[in-house]
């Protein structure tokens, strides 16, 4: 898989003619005949945003991943049109037949046909196919078809074939998998048979397979990039109640969010432990997992603010993880002075430091910027998953919540699994993380559980 931009450049000749000068504007519009006129608004090459565009070069999947109103529909709706039709209404396209697959048939006939985003809605008057519901089909005046499937129904795939297809919103297909496949084995009519997926991203394994396919190109945009034909309240709303969370990050930035196999957290339990706003705590720390260097390509530096509520029997102590101030290419002072920041932010009472790697020079560092900051030095005799793994049961025993804004600490999260992190570098995010929860929770409630002496 690899991710491409449209051919042309990012702006759209409507972003062009919007942003003129009248006379500018006055002048285009003037030079165009009536016919250029009644075509302009059918020309999607004009009015389309980059990621709507189909990538060049050689590919058998596109997929368009995008946040929820980000324009996929209507790429895939052009998509389709580009197909089909030639350059006169009667004239043949590149494709004749198309598969058009969703979810359910009624999925497919409201939105990919008759939406407000859908063939019919997209097509020229001359151009425009004709619905034939008795056999779930769309007919154009030059002879191509476009036929309806359900991916709750992956046999009905089998014998039709197909030079084109464009499947919607499959990362939430029921039976996706078996759907894909059927799809594929009818996909082979044509000199270069292609097909078009429009979806908001998930963690499912058809989606990550086509996209590891070689032959597969994509492209991404957030929900803001289509921020013209939405109502500002609508992303007003949104925004407010889903940005910072990973659900935001899936449903408005059409982000991939995945989990490893095995993963200590998943995506799933982070956001149902989700908060709102951070209550009174007894104890707040800020954790720092120091890089070796400060270079560019050097590992980030993990710097991570928890706190916790510690009244009471160990069994009733919570903690929530306020920030994660983590930072990236820094030098040691930079690192040493944005932990610092995050302790003055949140009245921390101590900075919790690993020193494995840079032994007594970390808490130098950090001293040259303030003297008087109480660092405490630690040192991690066990590997990371062993360290992880007290801290992930916390998490399983609903004793640890997050406030917004820790996507790329839960990303991190998500990759750790028993057999050691599936991501890229080092989890530097997690831990820092991991050695402030020890330092709230575990460390006390080990010191709160081991027998005392009574006295006489």
């Amino acid at each position: 898989m690899h991710s491409t931009l449209p051919r042309r450049a990012t702006r759209s000749g409507a972003d062009w003619i919007a942003s003129a000068p009248p006379e500018v504007q006055e002048e285009f519009l003037g030079s165009l005949s009536e016919g250029a006129l009644l075509a302009l608004p059918y020309l999607f090459e004009f009015w389309a945003l980059p990621h709507q565009l189909p990538p060049g070069g050689d590919w058998r999947s596109w997929v368009i991943m995008g946040g929820r109103g980000a324009g996929k529909t209507r790429a895939g709706a052009e998509w389709v049109r580009a197909e089909v039709e030639g350059p006169r209404p009667l004239d043949v396209g590149r494709s004749r037949r198309v598969a058009l697959v969703g979810e359910t048939v009624e999925q497919v006939r409201e939105v990919m046909v008759f939406g407000e985003s859908g063939i019919l809605a997209c097509s020229p008057p001359d151009r425009r196919p004709k619905w034939e519901a008795t056999r779930k089909r769309l007919v154009w005046p030059n002879g191509a078809v476009a036929q309806v499937f359900s991916a709750h129904e992956p046999e009905s795939l089998r014998g039709p074939q197909f030079d084109a297809a464009w499947a919607d919103e499959l990362a939430k297909w029921k039976r996706a998998e078996e759907a894909w496949d059927m799809l594929q084995f009818g996909l082979r009519l044509g000199p270069m048979p292609r097909q078009c997926v429009t979806t908001t991203p998930r963690n499912v394994g058809v989606l990550k397979a086509i996209l590891a396919n070689p032959s597969t190109v994509v492209t991404q945009a957030p929900t803001e990039a289509n921020r013209a034909h939405l109502a500002a309240s609508f992303l007003a709303e949104v925004r407010a109640r889903y940005a910072g969370t990973r659900l935001g990050r899936q449903e408005l930035d059409g982000a991939l969010l995945e989990d490893a196999e095995g993963a200590l957290w998943r995506s799933g339990a982070l956001e149902a432990a989700r908060l709102e706003r951070a209550p009174d705590f007894d104890r707040v720390v800020v954790a720092v997992d120091p890089p070796v260097t400060g270079k560019a390509s050097s590992d980030e530096c993990g710097i991570v603010v928890v706190g916790a509520m510690t009244q009471g029997p160990v069994q009733d102590w919570r903690a929530v993880v306020l920030e994660d101030a983590s930072v990236s290419a820094a030098s040691p002072m930079a690192w040493a002075g944005a932990a610092i920041a995050a302790m003055e932010r949140h009245r921390a009472e101590r900075l919790v430091a690993e020193v494995n790697q840079g032994g007594e020079l970390v808490e130098s560092v950090i001293r040259q910027i303030d003297p008087l900051v109480p660092v405490k030095a630690v040192r991690a005799s066990k590997g990371k998953v062993a360290r992880a793994e007290p801290v992930a049961a916390l998490y399983e025993q609903g004793r640890v919540r997050h406030l917004r804004g820790l996507g790329a600490l839960e990303d991190q999260m998500c990759r750790m699994t028993a057999q050691g992190y599936q991501g890229k570098g080092s989890p530097d995010r997690v831990d820092a993380l991991v050695w402030a929860l020890h330092e709230l929770m575990i460390e006390p409630a080990a010191r709160w559980r081991r027998p005392r002496v009574r006295g006489l």
